[in-house]
């Protein structure tokens, strides 16, 4: 496996710039994903470390080699798409050994046989061995999808929203299992999404982009509780954060056009406005809150309920574990964990 070194990568399409100075190291074994928006330039950052594309200004290595001027062939990189690119008239046996079966190279039959079964069998899909490609669920397909990837054994795995057309069960699943395979082979992989449930819960490190820049890399913990702006705080966590206005007066915090008020913490120094930030889990109902607002919705989901609170113009969003019974139109005194707030000035940049 390799390590990987994007170093100020820009690349336009016409009057476009899809990426803009994008840098960053990708570590031998390390799960590395893209997050961000549609638009964001997460694949075409894909597409130039695979050579697809060709950037206009930067380099991209491979442990220290740079590669700017081989061809894809000659990169050693399996790319898993999210259209699945599969032989629909060959059997699932045909389709992984494919890749093998090229003429540089010269494995033997009985190695191609084994590492064809070797592969079906981690991703579960020996039964469907002798299967065509055309009659399988949109599941199986990307397991062979990804069983072509595995099968090469290459020296990075570029893997582009692979289970985005996956319903929610099997994206699940996949997951758990992307992960696993990930970890036991020790591969290098980029794994790009627009889900942040998939960043936080597979990466070893995340860069977000928005725009074709790099906002923030870091731990999946770095992303969700040190946000670099209000973009990073809103890509990740469900609900999305609350953020509201709000000004320091005789060290007190208050939210604008609410009744909210809370102390100023001693270590971050703040402008005399500001945006600030609260998860919804850090909006905490107690019956001794010191806090009090109205219920306005509530969304029971199982396993936590989430609670829309207004106070004057202001809404705030509160998770709770389990099932909460909380009336529209019932007083809810709440608290807000103090310790736990995040501060942004006015452009959305993070304040300490």
């Amino acid at each position: 496996m390799s390590n990987v070194d994007l170093q100020h990568i820009t690349k336009q399409f016409k009057d476009v710039t899809a990426l803009q100075d994008v840098s960053f190291s990708v570590q031998d074994g390390e799960f590395f994903v893209l997050l961000g928006p549609t638009g964001a330039g997460k694949t075409t950052t894909l597409r130039v470390i695979a050579g697809l594309t060709k950037q206009e200004h930067g380099n991209v290595l491979f442990d220290g080699e740079n590669m700017n001027e081989l061809p894809p062939a000659d990169r050693d990189v399996a790319f898993v798409f999210q259209q699945y690119s599969l032989y629909p008239n060959q059997t699932v046996y045909n389709n992984l050994a494919f890749p093998l079966r090229a003429p540089l190279r010269r494995l033997s039959k009985d190695i191609i046989d084994q590492r064809v079964r070797e592969v079906a069998e981690k991703l579960r899909i020996t039964r469907l061995l002798e299967r065509k490609t055309a009659h399988l669920s949109g599941g199986e397909m990307q397991r062979v999808s990804i069983g072509r990837a595995l099968v090469r054994r290459p020296r990075i795995f570029l893997m582009d929203e692979p289970l985005s057309n996956l319903d929610a069960k099997l994206r699940e699943a996949l997951r758990v299992e992307l992960q696993h395979l990930q970890k036991t082979e020790g591969s290098t992989t980029l794994f790009v999404t627009h889900d942040q449930i998939e960043a936080l819960t597979m990466a070893d490190r995340i860069a977000v982009l928005n725009e074709g820049r790099v906002v923030q890399i870091g731990t999946p913990t770095d992303i969700y509780d040190h946000p670099a702006t209000t973009f990073v705080a809103q890509i990740v966590g469900t609900p999305r954060i609350n953020l509201v206005p709000a000004v320091c007066e005789n060290g007190t915090l208050y939210i604008t056009d609410s009744d909210i008020h809370l102390p100023v913490p001693q270590d971050c120094p703040l402008p005399e406005t500001f945006l600030l930030g609260v998860r919804p889990e850090d909006v905490q109902p107690t019956p001794t809150g010191k806090l009090v607002g109205e219920v306005i919705l509530t969304e029971p989901l199982g396993v936590e309920t989430v609670i829309h609170i207004k106070s004057g113009e202001r809404t705030l969003l509160s998770t709770v574990s389990g099932i909460m019974e909380a009336r529209i139109g019932d007083q809810l005194k709440f608290d807000i964990a103090s310790q736990r707030l995040h501060f942004f000035d006015m452009k959305g940049k993070r304040i300490g």
